[in-house]
């Protein structure tokens, strides 16, 4: 290996990342042990994060009814996934989501919508929603919707909006062999337009599409150089009806490799452990939060994932602890008690397929 277990972990201390060939190997390199990587990869985790493991749902406004043709996703146009579609949520629904996330003590709000991306009409609804929102709660907002230029991440960040989410999902180059009615040029340009705009990046990837190693470490540096603060990193799910069904290169191991390669790039970004974990991570799951800090519970947008309580045990078993719950997660009383967090169900979700190595 390029660098030493040690070397990897000093200089992720000091903000630096290791070469694109290193990062490589640790990827791919059959010599580099997993312990010792992890090991290298929590140095970092420790100092930023300490032990803490920050705990998100998603609250979905819109699912369904969207033009694009990503090959990963149920809610695209050429899935044949058995999608429940509804329009977005009425603003008393999201109000509602607003107000048990603030009563759960989160930290933050987090909604998606399906789509290409919003027209300025809603943008502009959007932005009343955010503005009113922050009004009514002292909470920070997220919001994934797509697509966006100039005018809408001005409007938005005018409203208030703290972070907007748009997954980079893979390298320029391997992008037009999962989707063709937009470029990753058009993905990057939304994320430059929110940065420029004062906004917080969130941005991540999708593990498991056919890439090579090299793409993920494309992905890992270019969000490095965006000042991504928080790094959603996903395992395809085989959907059922969906064009990619992966390319069965995802073991426990490489899902490690990945994480922990994603932390040494970027040292200091909030790096969620997303979907697919369930099923590909396998017994491996608490593992994950060595380089990891941060992961989803409860549905994802469109497939299943475990139950909260489940996943708090697993935090807790690992010698973790919740730091903060972010999105509609609630709780009935003070304390970060298992048995008292609830996910109010979506409705939405698919039933979680079998998942493959």
């Amino acid at each position: 290996m390029l660098e030493s277990y040690e070397e990897l972990a000093a200089r992720a201390l000091r903000g630096e990342a290791p070469s694109e060939a290193c990062a490589l190997e640790l990827l791919e390199d059959a010599g580099v042990e997993m312990l010792p990587l992890l090991q290298a990869a929590f140095v970092p985790r420790r100092h930023h994060f300490g032990r803490g493991v920050s705990v998100q749902v998603l609250d979905n406004l819109q699912n369904g009814l969207c033009p694009e043709d990503c090959g990963y996703c149920a809610q695209s146009a050429i899935s044949q996934a058995p999608v429940r579609s509804h329009a977005m949520k009425s603003d008393e629904e999201i109000f509602a989501g607003a107000e048990r996330a603030a009563r759960a003590g989160a930290a933050r709000y987090c909604m998606a919508m399906s789509g290409r991306g919003p027209s300025l009409g809603r943008t502009r609804k959007l932005a009343t929603l955010i503005r009113s929102l922050k009004e009514r709660y002292p909470i920070e907002l997220c919001l994934s919707v797509g697509i966006m230029d100039e005018r809408h991440t001005q409007m938005l960040a005018e409203a208030g909006l703290d972070r907007l989410n748009h997954n980079l999902n893979s390298s320029e180059s391997h992008y037009p062999r999962i989707c063709t009615t937009h470029r990753w040029a058009d993905r990057l340009a939304t994320l430059e337009a929110a940065r420029r705009h004062g906004l917080e990046v969130c941005s991540g990837l999708i593990a498991g599409m056919g890439e090579t190693g090299r793409d993920l470490v494309e992905v890992a540096f270019k969000l490095r150089e965006l000042g991504a603060a928080s790094i959603p990193v996903n395992f395809l799910i085989p959907i059922e009806g969906n064009p990619l069904q992966g390319d069965g290169s995802l073991s426990p191991e490489g899902c490690l490799r990945t994480l922990c390669m994603m932390r040494l790039v970027n040292p200091s970004a909030e790096i969620r452990v997303a979907a697919g974990r369930e099923g590909h991570l396998r017994g491996l799951q608490s593992l994950a939060l060595y380089p990891a800090n941060s992961l989803f519970v409860g549905d994802y947008l469109t497939t299943r994932g475990d139950p909260m309580a489940e996943t708090l045990a697993m935090i807790e078993d690992a010698g973790f602890e919740v730091a903060e719950i972010e999105g509609t997660a609630h709780r009935e009383a003070s304390g970060h008690d298992r048995a008292k967090f609830q996910v109010p169900g979506t409705g939405e979700a698919l039933l979680r397929p079998e998942l493959t190595r």
